[in-house]
């Protein structure tokens, strides 16, 4: 999205140093990623970033201030989930970002999703790090080049991560939890978050519980580090020594209320010129004879599950009245295509990366690039120069 960048970066671009950097990446990691990376990163120009940013901002302010959205999305906890001692703001929040063309030519971001729960924080850090080092971008392109937002560096950034993850506990003491992580994809990030703060890498099934307290390998908790995604701990019903909701002496890095606070359903309680016309689909009194036009979306799934592009008036249909604000519909938004690569011009989806230090603070960028039907990594297999990437802005440019 920087022309200039992007001309210097291709010529530079050799297929031997895309292998250099995929093997930089999984020796940092210590797994091999689990996902695509693509062959380049993506560079940014500072004000859409800081629009970006500023947007995500504004749509979690709404819902701070809005009784009414707080009091619905009480209910929508179901109780089996609903944690006791709840922050009062969520300590991680994701806001994702497509791109579209305006009519005088400019590019506007549109809210994907948002979602207050964390991302591949240290993984994302050690990705931008290795297309540094592999390319050599900064000499390649003769700018100074940065990932990170707000003002921070790679020394600012994991102090914060730290602050935020180990909340003033030693290390030792608290556990990363997941469900069976070491089969993940996102394991080559639980392995650098754990390289990084020296955290345990915890097994929710393995966690023991003794009276208010939990355990891993005999072990006290005392701060969870949540990665633990609901709908994957119903779908494969993991045993566990503990619930969710049991009232225990241990502090939460991720409450895990906010996954369902703010995530897909926040979105139609946005009015915010980010946000594409979103409703529950409970509330849908006549479903539009234009639905090549929405997606239909579960509200509590991750990476496109159960996403429907177009629906068909009888895919709606089959779904039970009782189900149905369990779901959104939400007008579609066609993105542009903005990198050139030598495959094509490639869409970018933009997940500006949030941690609360007082305040939401933007910290870092996760892209995603993909010519496929979704921008998801498992929507875009058999390509080349799409997957996971990282962002870059000039220091100090305008």
């Amino acid at each position: 999205m920087i022309p200039e960048l992007r001309r210097q970066f291709n010529r530079h671009w050799r297929p031997e140093l895309y292998a250099d950097f995929l093997r930089g990446i999984n020796s940092v990691s210590g797994a091999e990623v689990g996902f695509r990376c693509s062959e380049t990163p993506v560079f940014m120009p500072p004000e859409l970033v800081d629009k970006m940013a500023r947007y995500g901002r504004e749509l979690y302010a709404q819902l701070a201030v809005n009784e009414r959205y707080r009091a619905a999305s009480e209910a929508a906890i179901p109780a089996e989930f609903r944690v006791p001692n709840e922050a009062e703001h969520p300590l991680f929040v994701q806001a994702d970002f497509g791109l579209v063309r305006l009519e005088d030519g400019s590019l506007a971001p549109k809210l994907v999703e948002i979602q207050g729960f964390p991302s591949v924080y240290a993984f994302q850090a050690a990705l931008a790090d290795e297309y540094q080092r592999v390319y050599r971008l900064n000499e390649i392109t003769g700018t100074e080049l940065t990932p990170f937002l707000d003002g921070l560096d790679r020394r600012g950034f994991e102090s914060l991560l730290r602050q935020a993850i180990l909340g003033g506990h030693a290390p030792e003491q608290v556990a990363l939890l997941e469900i069976e992580p070491y089969t993940q994809k996102t394991l080559a990030d639980f392995l650098l978050t754990q390289k990084m703060l020296g955290v345990q890498v915890a097994c929710i099934s393995e966690v023991k519980r003794r009276g208010r307290k939990l355990y891993f390998k005999d072990r006290e908790i005392r701060r969870i580090y949540n990665r633990v995604i609901v709908d994957e701990l119903i779908r494969k019903n993991i045993p566990m020594d503990f619930r969710l909701a049991d009232d225990l002496d241990v502090e939460w890095a991720g409450h895990p209320n906010w996954f369902f606070r703010l995530s897909k359903f926040s979105l139609p309680w946005f009015r915010h010129v980010s946000v594409p016309e979103t409703w529950f689909l409970s509330d849908v009194e006549e479903i539009p004879g234009d639905l090549e036009n929405y997606v239909l979306k579960p509200l509590y799934s991750f990476a496109g599950l159960g996403v429907v592009i177009g629906p068909t008036r009888e895919e709606i249909d089959a779904i039970p009245e009782g189900q149905r604000s369990e779901f959104i519909l939400q007008r579609k938004v066609d993105f542009v295509a903005t990198v050139e690569t030598p495959s094509g011009w490639t869409k970018v989806e933009t997940r500006i990366m949030y941690i609360w230090d007082g305040e939401l603070k933007p910290v870092t960028m996760v892209i995603r690039t993909g010519r496929g039907k979704m921008m998801g990594v498992d929507f875009n297999k058999k390509l080349d120069w799409v997957g996971a990437s990282a962002g870059f802005t000039p220091v100090g440019r305008e």
